[in-house]
């Protein structure tokens, strides 16, 4: 573990959170340098609230009637409170604006459900089936105003088994989510990962690249 001081952790959610359990599992646990801060939802419903608070991290939430006003008026005002050095969308599903992207670009993660660049948007596992592909996985990456189109730092890969459903498939590439996001904001708690005019770096190399790490079953 780092010696540095524990990041301040923001999270954004929009439905269960299981991405963000994984994450405030491992700050609990020590594994990583992270102090979560609060837990921010885009519904008044979503699931991942209650496991937030169980976990005893404060939450917000918009319930779309909010005095605030608009969602990213409240967004921005709760953030500012805070004051979180990284921010971490695990299952956000609203598209934030340019200006806000710009606002904190560099100190935002996303994790989304496939190979990126390929199959950006939704319906991800779905996607990949009809497309008879070999392989699928998860990508980790900085936040930028494109959507899912900024640099990777870190990507799962699994194999696409022949009597793969969508919700077989997306489990098993959850399940390596839950490895994988930890893994980056780790990495960039304890300052060996940074986002430096537009790119990430690594332990002072530049990551032209995303590092894969392969959780396909070896051939027998």
């Amino acid at each position: 573990m780092s010696l540095r001081a524990p990041l301040k952790l923001a999270i954004l959610i929009s439905g269960r959170g299981s991405n963000m359990t994984a994450l405030l599992r491992a700050a609990r646990a020590g594994e990583i340098a992270v102090q979560p801060a609060i837990v921010i939802a885009d519904r008044a419903d979503a699931a991942g609230l209650v496991s937030a608070r169980e976990l005893g991290v404060p939450t917000a939430d918009w319930s779309g009637q909010s005095p605030a006003g608009p969602f990213e008026s409240m967004l921005v005002s709760t953030l500012e409170a805070v004051q979180p050095d990284v921010i971490a969308l695990a299952g956000f599903m609203r598209i934030l604006s340019p200006a806000l992207v710009g606002r904190y670009l560099g100190r935002m993660l996303n994790i989304h459900p496939s190979l990126l660049p390929a199959y950006r948007g939704l319906h991800t596992h779905r996607r990949v089936l009809a497309a008879g592909d070999s392989e699928h996985g998860a990508s980790v990456h900085f936040l930028t105003p494109e959507l899912d189109a900024g640099p990777v730092v870190l990507q799962s890969k699994v194999a696409v088994l022949a009597d793969d459903t969508e919700a077989a498939l997306a489990a098993r590439v959850l399940a390596t989510e839950h490895v994988i996001y930890p893994r980056v904001l780790g990495w960039l708690a304890d300052g060996r990962l940074s986002f430096r005019s537009g790119t990430p770096w690594l332990d002072g190399q530049r990551l032209d690249s995303p590092i894969v790490e392969d959780f396909r079953a070896p051939v027998v």
